[in-house]
């Protein structure tokens, strides 16, 4: 069992930055990968970024060179740093952490309780 604690959201103006942090507790070594997703109102929940347990990221194209993902594997925590935010970039963030085993098989998915992030002027 995996507990993530997100925390960092908050109403921004457009051009602003904020910082997301989610702490993961429990079978954190199970862990094969971490992300952030979002979801807008009236729209499906999307993936943002993700990192795996051997540091390789993966980004959406919109936040590409915007956002940063990064981890602190001595606070087992996960970072979203996002820069020059957009309007657009308004929605419930979410941390996710998915436990696998081998060779590729999904074993668990867990979920914070979500953050919101509003940019407006």
């Amino acid at each position: 069992q995996v507990q993530l604690v997100e925390s960092g959201g908050g109403l921004v103006q457009p051009g602003g930055s904020l910082r997301l942090s989610c702490a993961a507790s429990g079978r954190t070594f199970s862990i094969y990968g971490m992300g952030w997703y979002r979801q807008a109102p009236g729209k499906q929940r999307e993936l943002v970024a993700t990192i795996t347990s051997g540091g390789s990221t993966n980004y959406e194209d919109t936040v590409k060179g915007r956002f940063t993902i990064s981890r602190d594997n001595a606070k087992n925590t996960v970072y979203l740093q996002m820069n020059s935010l957009k309007p657009e970039d308004t929605a419930v963030y979410y941390c996710n952490a998915q436990l696998r085993r081998w060779p590729t098989q999904v074993i668990g998915d867990y979920w914070g309780q979500g953050t919101q992030v509003t940019v407006s002027s």
